[in-house]
């Protein structure tokens, strides 16, 4: 977890409330931030690990959906602790730091350079 030197966002956002707004959505407002910033690599960090973490968890919880008991237990227990993830990466970003979570922030880091 680090602090960066967030620089300005070309959303007319502070980058903090950009980065935020990354994960407000899931993984829809992810991709928005991702298309619409341009330079500030925090806010297009925060904007493919929404992308990647939510998107993975979507693709989880559609495949247990089709598990018929096992994948209700499991999607019971996953819930909340998808809600929690989701306030906790919220609240860091509008702190400015940009925490990466394992996997899932590695590869946002490495693909921050394409977009």
């Amino acid at each position: 977890m680090n602090e960066t030197n967030l620089g300005p966002s070309t959303t007319g956002l502070d980058p903090k409330v950009a980065g935020l707004l990354c994960y407000l959505g899931a993984f829809i407002t992810g991709i928005i931030f991702l298309i619409v910033e341009k330079e500030n690599r925090f806010v297009k960090f925060h904007a493919l690990q929404s992308i990647i973490v939510f998107g993975s968890l979507t693709v989880v919880n559609i495949v247990l959906g089709l598990i018929p008991i096992l994948g209700a237990i499991v999607s019971f227990i996953l819930a909340p602790l998808t809600f929690i993830l989701w306030i906790v990466l919220m609240l860091l970003a509008l702190q400015g730091k940009q925490f990466k979570l394992p996997f899932a922030g590695d590869i946002a880091e490495q693909q921050m350079n394409k977009f």
